[in-house]
């Protein structure tokens, strides 16, 4: 009878979770259908007003192909999506397109260049320009889109500007020579279409500059919702990006007194299974340890080498801020590894880390969940381990070959697919896919037998199951487009991957495996981590499913992604701010378990998680996400600052704790120093702040400065970059990230001194373990064994 309440309230949360979800994902698939009916057109023909045809469809596709082979993604951005080097094409595009046509109309009407005009007379030009711009001259019916002779003026100085950007360089980032007709072809292409690919880059960034100049038809606004701020094309931000922004603020301050008002009023936080006299005992060499959770030991030492090379290619990136064609006069360097490629590996090689380092941890915990090894689970983790190890050799060289341009038409199948963050080549997700695949297989294995043994299907292991079960499912949407998908419609998708996989998926599967953790510690209950459990994911996924618009403000999606992506995102702060609440309990169990308890640096980096879940996470994002904020911040370093701060502050951070955690069971007792751990601790968190503090977000706020007052193109111009103060704060940035450095060379020496004491395995396929699972009774108020602190904690 005293447990019926936690069965009711339980059931009652898990009804408003199913619900969350299914209302989020309705919205978000709905909305996904009208991005797809309301996108911007790619005209099957783009005429000239004598008929002659300019450009068509395939080589509007084409030249997204050239886009994405040469991962310019990873050097500039189109649409405010990519690297932040280079230019934003679209509005470097959008302030070429321009210019020409005034240009045109300046000799047109007062047959003078558009200098020698009057004030007056600029004025009068400017404001034709901008009217012919705005009007929306595409015939649906015919899928022909007409331009008038200023705007053709306009094309050809785009395409000539492009064709001396790609032959000669930029004298900033692009090499000379860029783009090769033998790279690929000359008929039968893949994705790139026949004829000039410089052509065709060109006029694809064209027609990013003409969705994001030109009216939706029967509209006031433009395909980008008026995006990028520049105001000689008549780009103003929109109504909606200042009053959702004022509503979200609202919202914020409304829904954190509700959130907070019933986290307290019934008890949603995490309860203490111990009292000060009665703390668990923990002898680490009393643990058993099978096959299969010995061998992750691997995967933690491959983890901390894959993160310093991210690291270090992080410094690479830095560096080429300050001097872009060579590193400290090597000009190899650069050639080598041009920022393109070298961004590529960065932001790769972190998903890489820290999945593998989630994978490691998920494998060690299967059999503490199931209680017995299965057979042959040590050969499955083996498999797993060199499948890995291929699709990260393999990626990496994949990825250089073809933004190289030597795959020719395999550029796509096997080298760098072209996306931020997607940058691995189709086959090689193939094989990612397999291997998330494996690790189910292999956790599910493992975890069965708690399964079985748990009747609740909402229990904490079913949750466990359910938000592994997603890590792989989730990545299914990195295949629902290629290079020939319309922009806007691919980056729909993409977004799922990067914001619903690593943002929200992640998310889940990390709140779910702490809660976990500390109840096989027997530090929490069990039925208070279920409950926490329930009301954390309605708010993570709540707020984090409908809140991926605020990726949809300026990428061609409809209006209505303002007013959604606003409201949701701003909401996401919530969970993220009561995470706070949960890591100063967790301080508090740390601090409980006095000198003899051996997870104190998990906890450390749990704690840092929070933190920076708050700060990097929601404090920055939250400044971002603002659709004010972003319509002139969108693609700057105050971008990068948050993902700095969201990234490896959040996911990073955890990553290492759960490291940490898994080490400390396989390695024997007697070789274990949290010393070296602790000057990792203060290295990673002292750097990560400071490139933050130092760089990120001091240029990021002169950078919002100089879109708000010169357009968007010029934030974005090599020009802002070679300022003075700008160099100063980007040179500044080598001490941070020295620190930085420093605090990953610790955790390498730690993970391979380690893997050299590992214990011995104590239990066989098959044995079953001494494990029991906890159940409501770990309360404090229930009663209790009085050698209850002796006992040996059920992980």
């Amino acid at each position: 009878m005293g447990h019926k309440p936690h069965r009711t309230r339980n059931s009652f949360l898990k009804s408003i979770l199913v619900f969350t979800l299914i209302f989020s994902f309705s919205v978000l698939l709905l909305g996904g259908y009208w991005i797809f009916e309301s996108a911007a057109p790619r005209p099957a023909q783009v005429v000239a007003p004598d008929g002659e045809v300019l450009m068509t469809k395939e080589s509007i596709q084409g030249g997204q192909a050239v886009f994405q082979k040469y991962a310019l993604m990873l050097y500039g951005s189109v649409l405010g999506y990519g690297s932040y080097l280079g230019p934003d094409y679209t509005a470097e595009a959008l302030k070429i397109y321009t210019e020409g046509m005034q240009e045109y109309k300046a000799k047109e009407r007062f047959g003078k260049t558009m200098e020698a005009l009057s004030p007056d007379e600029q004025v009068i030009v400017k404001n034709e320009v901008i009217k012919e711009t705005k009007e929306n001259r595409y015939i649906p019916e015919k899928d022909i889109l007409p331009l008038t002779e200023a705007q053709v003026y306009g094309l050809e100085k785009v395409r000539e500007h492009y064709r001396t950007v790609f032959t000669a360089g930029d004298g900033w980032g692009i090499r000379p020579e860029l783009i090769k007709e033998e790279h690929m072809p000359e008929t039968n292409r893949a994705w790139v279409a026949e004829g000039d690919q410089t052509e065709q880059i060109a006029d694809f960034f064209f027609w990013t500059a003409w969705i994001s100049s030109t009216l939706r038809l029967d509209d006031e606004i433009t395909y980008t919702n008026n995006w990028p701020y520049y105001e000689e094309a008549g780009n103003t931000m929109t109504m909606s990006a200042v009053w959702w922004s004022g509503v979200s603020v609202t919202l914020l301050i409304f829904f954190v007194a509700v959130v907070l008002f019933f986290f307290y009023r019934y008890n949603l936080g995490m309860q203490e299974a111990y009292t000060k006299d009665r703390y668990p005992q923990f002898d680490i060499n009393q643990l058993p340890l099978t096959p299969s959770q010995l061998k992750t030991g691997k995967y933690f030492v491959v983890v901390v080498l894959l993160f310093f090379a991210q690291a270090m290619f992080g410094g690479l990136l830095a560096h080429y801020y300050v001097e872009p064609d060579s590193f400290y006069g090597l000009d190899w360097v650069a050639d080598l590894f041009p920022f393109s490629i070298a961004k590529g590996f960065h932001m790769q090689l972190a998903i890489f880390w820290i999945a593998t380092t989630w994978l490691g941890m998920g494998i060690y915990i299967a059999p503490i969940v199931g209680g017995h090894e299965p057979k042959r689970q040590g050969l499955l983790v083996n498999i797993l381990f060199w499948a890995l190890v291929v699709l990260v050799g393999g990626s990496m060289v994949g990825q250089w070959l073809g933004a190289k341009g030597y795959l020719g038409n395999w550029w796509f199948l096997f080298g760098h697919q072209g996306w931020q963050y997607l940058e691995l080549g189709r086959f090689w997700q193939y094989i990612l896919a397999l291997g998330m695949g494996i690790w189910l297989f292999i956790v599910y294995r493992g975890i069965r037998g708690g399964l079985k043994r748990e009747t609740d299907k909402g229990g904490l292991i079913h949750l466990l199951f359910y938000a592994a079960i997603a890590v792989p499912a989730f990545y299914i949407f990195a295949f629902f487009f290629n290079p020939g998908s319309h922009f806007t419609f691919a980056d729909y998708w993409r977004w799922w991957l990067i914001h619903l996989w690593v943002e929200g998926i992640f998310e889940v599967f990390a709140v779910v495996v702490i809660g976990f953790l500390l109840v096989y510690m027997k530090l929490v209950t069990k039925a208070s981590v279920v409950r926490a459990l329930y009301f954390q994911l309605t708010l993570l996924l709540g707020s984090g499913v409908i809140g991926i618009g605020h990726h949809y403000y300026y990428n061609g999606s409809p209006e209505i992604w303002i007013a959604l992506g606003a409201t949701f995102s701003a909401l996401e702060v919530i969970p993220l701010t009561l995470l706070i609440l949960e890591a100063y309990e967790q301080y508090k169990m740390m601090r409980d378990g006095g000198v003899q308890f051996p997870y104190k640096l998990t906890f450390w980096f749990l704690i840092a998680t929070a933190i920076w879940n708050l700060l990097g996470a929601g404090v920055l994002g939250f400044l971002i996400n603002l659709p004010a904020v972003n319509y002139f911040e969108h693609g700057q370093f105050l971008t990068a600052a948050h993902a700095h701060g969201a990234m490896m502050g959040v996911y990073g951070m955890f990553a290492i704790a759960v490291l940490i955690f898994s080490l400390r069971n396989i390695v024997k007792p007697e070789a274990w120093d949290d010393r070296l751990l602790k000057w990792s601790f203060w290295g990673l968190n002292i750097g990560l702040a400071g490139m933050i503090a130092v760089t990120l977000l001091p240029i990021g706020i002169l950078q919002f400065q100089e879109a708000f007052q010169s357009g968007y193109w010029a934030s974005r111009s090599a020009a802002f970059y070679e300022q003075d103060i700008i160099q100063t704060l980007l040179t500044w940035r080598a001490v941070p990230d020295t620190i930085f450095l420093l605090g990953i060379l610790p955790l390498i020496y730690f993970c391979i001194k380690t893997l050299f004491a590992t214990r011995d395995v104590t239990h066989g396929e098959g044995e079953e373990l001494p494990i029991s699972d906890p159940d409501e009774t770990d309360d404090p108020g229930y009663p209790h064994d009085p050698d209850h602190a002796k006992h040996t904690p059920s992980f």
